[in-house]
């Protein structure tokens, strides 16, 4: 486990780095994607990149914020100008929001500063303006590390929510973490003491910052688990905000920027899709972790995270995610948006001379070549974690709740956090499903617990097989860039499915508003990116590009694009006879009134 004292020093905003003079010579990767074990043959040198590209393209400033050099504020994106206009982060560190509350939304309207504060700026306190569909209110992003929350702080989430009524809602991400709906500004003040309060925060949640840290939603109580990975994405988390104070040094990336720690060989966190995925591997005896980088989602382009050929012990783990981190804040590309995620700096420099500058900012100025094999059994199915199923602890069980398409209300926060005290320990799991964990209930409870109405007519342990994999994005009922409305559908169009062909395992199934991809289309099994359309008579309707054959664990692949532009009128029979070609489907008998 990491020790928590040898990490303090990089708990808080970091000072420039020093450059090292120390470089160990490189092997240069193939383009491709490359199973995480890495040879550890003895590396050439890397390939040769112009000195003046490797220059830091931004420079510390007044109260540690970091802000682009002069000379490269040419042919920046909107956001990038939006940044140099005013810092986000004094919003929070400044207690700008203090006074942005106090201002009508028709003044903040008036000027183009304040409005690019509540549209833009608000988000790096995890406040996003849904100025499209709810205007005057915000959704807030939380920060859970592990996706590890408790009674207390989901009692408070639900008072919120509650106070707004029908505008007030909640979902569990595909980040792992909570997001609530119906946030007006003028009680954001109040909110976010009202989570420091429950040791909760918003901050750094949305735009060019790192996002939550995943980790296994069954850490410490996996019987079968490699590492707990809870020390690891706390020490994640509390580096990345500097223990909610906020950390300037890495709020102003090119783009924004996922992470994750490998628990066990079920590979829940997604790895192949995070810019930096620690996976335990052992080398010289001691545990730590190998690393892969690069893995993204975008509009325009899709890429699974490539091997580092790097491992760093437990204790290092922080010290080698803000030498990435400065890496990329220092050099990547600040122009096109769809081509400033961290792979196209990767693209750009190479795999090896990436690795050179990750390691010339390691502390010592070296950087461990990968362990031979990472601890994944590759050859392991993953395992379903809806259900009950018994703890590493003797006596104890998790019970893996189906979350519909990760929507709650505040009654059934309210109910969870009774769930959570009643029959556990007061703690809940959330995972990247968008599903919901209780953890640590006592053997002798568990009749009791599954006999619960939440259970039998919410959030059931046993749900379909169509809709335990069913994950879906907010879609346009709230969020301003999907184009189509997404939940909703995704369940009745499931619930159509399933009257038509009876499948004989899970079909891990994605819905997701726009290109932007929220809802993770290209991991699942079949996925629908939003979009619109003509239909048979000429007129404009709601469609979906289907996207199949994305696979998740150790064989992980990003799907391919089946079918464009399908009205979603006519997508129940087109999901049902791909179901039964490439799934294993068989067609249900049908009575002549279901027609």
């Amino acid at each position: 486990m990491a020790s928590s004292a040898s990490l303090q020093r990089f708990l808080l905003p970091p000072s420039p780095h020093a450059a090292s003079s120390h470089r160990r010579p490189g092997r240069a990767l193939p383009a491709q994607r490359q199973c995480p074990a890495i040879s550890a043959s003895a590396p050439s040198s890397p390939p040769a990149v112009a000195a003046e590209r490797l220059e830091p393209r931004v420079e510390e400033r007044d109260g540690g914020y970091w802000v682009l050099k002069e000379k490269y504020r040419t042919g920046l994106n909107p956001q990038e100008k939006v940044k140099l206009e005013k810092e986000p982060m004094r919003l929070f560190m400044e207690e700008g929001i203090q006074d942005l509350a106090k201002i009508p939304m028709e003044k903040i309207d008036a000027a183009k500063l304040t409005k690019d504060d509540v549209d833009v700026r608000l988000k790096w306190l995890g406040l996003f303006h849904r100025r499209k569909h709810q205007y005057g209110r915000f959704m807030m992003r939380l920060k859970l590390p592990n996706g590890v929350t408790t009674s207390e702080q989901t009692r408070y989430l639900a008072s919120v929510i509650e106070a707004y009524g029908e505008d007030g809602c909640a979902d569990v991400t595909t980040r792992q973490n909570w997001q609530i709906r119906g946030v007006t500004l003028p009680d954001v003040p109040a909110i976010l003491d009202g989570l420091r309060a429950v040791g909760l925060t918003s901050l750094q949640s949305g735009m060019d910052n790192v996002r939550n840290p995943v980790g296994n939603p069954l850490a410490g109580i996996d019987p079968d688990e490699i590492v707990d990975t809870r020390p690891y994405t706390n020490l994640l988390s509390s580096y990345i905000t500097s223990n909610s104070q906020g950390n300037p040094a890495v709020t102003n990336l090119p783009r924004k920027w996922n992470v994750c720690v490998i628990g066990s060989h079920d590979l829940y966190e997604h790895p192949h899709i995070n810019d930096l995925a620690y996976l335990p591997a052992v080398k010289d005896g001691k545990l730590g972790f190998n690393l892969l980088v690069g893995g993204f989602i975008s509009p325009k382009r899709w890429a699974e995270a490539l091997p580092l050929d790097a491992w760093v012990a437990g204790d290092d783990v922080i010290p080698v995610c803000k030498a990435i981190l400065e890496a990329y804040r220092d050099l990547g590309f600040r122009g096109n948006r769809q081509k400033t995620r961290m792979m196209w700096l990767i693209d750009e420099l190479g795999m090896e001379v990436f690795r050179s500058e990750v390691e010339k900012r390691m502390p010592n100025g070296v950087l461990e070549r990968a362990a031979p094999e990472d601890l994944i059994d590759k050859n392991r199915q993953r395992r379903d974690y809806l259900g009950v199923h018994p703890q590493k602890q003797e006596g104890l069980s998790y019970v893996g709740l189906h979350v519909p398409v990760g929507r709650l209300q505040a009654a059934d926060m309210f109910e969870l956090a009774r769930l959570a005290d009643e029959y556990g320990s007061g703690e809940l799991r959330l995972t990247v499903e968008q599903n919901i964990v209780l953890p640590n209930v006592k053997n002798e409870k568990l009749d009791v617990l599954l006999a619960e109405p939440l259970l039998q007519q919410r959030f059931s342990p046993r749900p379909s097989l169509l809709l335990k994999g069913l994950v879906a994005c907010t879609g346009n009922q709230f969020c301003g860039q999907a184009i189509i409305e997404t939940k909703v559908r995704a369940l009745q169009v499931t619930e159509e499915v399933e009257k038509r062909v009876s499948v004989p395992r899970p079909v891990r199934m994605h819905w997701t508003g726009c290109p932007n991809s929220c809802g993770q289309v290209q991991v699942a099994d079949i996925g629908f990116m939003g979009c619109l359309t003509k239909d048979s008579n000429g007129k404009i309707v709601e469609a979906a590009d289907i996207f199949v054959g994305g696979r998740i664990g150790s064989d992980s692949h990003l799907a391919d694009v089946y079918k464009k532009s399908v009205p979603c009128k006519d997508l129940v029979p087109i999901v049902a006879d791909l179901l039964v070609e490439r799934f294993g489907a068989v067609p249900r008998e049908r009575e002549e009134d279901e027609e």
